[in-house]
């Protein structure tokens, strides 16, 4: 039985972190509904997070590899105006303010449901918002320093669990009038370093635990399922939606978490405590 709730955990873990609709508040909410207690801790949500970092690595790998290659011959020739250069700096300094306010309130931020929920409707209501005034005339090559800026500065909000990651950058991505997929692929990218270091500090009590022998005989089985499960499902996620959003808008995303949030209210309302 383990197993398979580590295998369905991989499930939610790897279709919920790409899609603009909040992991953390499907799996807080998943774990609560039925009541997997010993799985559902946040070390073992945590930890299986590496399948996601693989798979982006995996789906994004040329490109990637690119960026980073354009970033040092720039560096090189001092071709600040490069775009690989502007790409990569981009990133590497959005990064740091979800990093920062990251570590400085991870014990700060409670994972309630009510909190979920509210924070599910005030974002589908943010990305509606985006949709409608964003101008989407911007792609890939016309991204600049003050995008990764910008975007990473949205990617904090998502400490704020029912937010999302992929959400908020994203959505913040949007009103800054890129492209659809642009905006997509440079949510990914920019989320990238971030959940590779949460994921990294994130797992270090678990490994503790497991050099403590606090942890069940069976768990690096455990493990192992669940970052495959969340490889695979991951690698779907982030293959779907940017195809998905080549071609046609957010707003089933914006519906299904005005959905999702209601019906955690509604829940709440007729006395599940969350």
């Amino acid at each position: 039985m383990e197993f398979i709730q580590a295998f369905i955990l991989g499930i939610v873990q790897g279709v919920t972190e790409f899609l603009p609709i909040s992991s953390t508040a499907h799996l807080l909410i998943v774990t609560k509904v039925f009541g997997w207690k010993e799985l559902g801790s946040k070390d073992f949500v945590d930890a299986i997070q590496f399948g996601s970092v693989i798979a982006i690595v995996g789906y994004f790998w040329s490109l990637i590899t690119n960026i980073i290659k354009g970033g040092i011959e720039a560096l090189k020739d001092k071709d600040w105006q490069r775009e690989e250069w502007k790409i990569l700096v981009g990133i590497v300094v959005g990064t740091m303010p979800a990093l920062i306010f990251g570590f400085l309130l991870k014990d700060v931020l409670p994972e309630s449901a009510l909190i979920i929920a509210i924070m599910s409707i005030i974002m589908a209501l943010l990305l509606a918002l985006a949709e409608k005034i964003g101008t989407r005339k911007r792609d890939f090559n016309s991204l600049q320093i003050r995008d990764g800026i910008l975007v990473g500065l949205g990617q904090t909000l998502a400490l704020i669990p029912g937010v999302s990651r992929s959400g908020s950058t994203l959505t913040t991505a949007l009103f800054l009038g890129l492209e659809r997929d642009t905006a997509a692929k440079f949510s990914f990218l920019l989320g990238f370093p971030t959940l590779t270091i949460a994921t990294l500090y994130k797992s270090l009590k678990i490994f503790k635990l497991f050099e403590a022998q606090q942890l069940p005989d069976n768990i690096v089985g455990l493990l192992i399922v669940g970052i495959i499960s969340t490889l695979i499902f991951s690698y779907l996620s982030i293959a779907f939606l940017i195809k998905y959003l080549a071609t046609k808008n957010t707003l089933v995303f914006v519906w299904y978490r005005l959905a999702f949030g209601s019906a955690i209210l509604a829940a709440i309302a007729a006395g599940w405590k969350g």
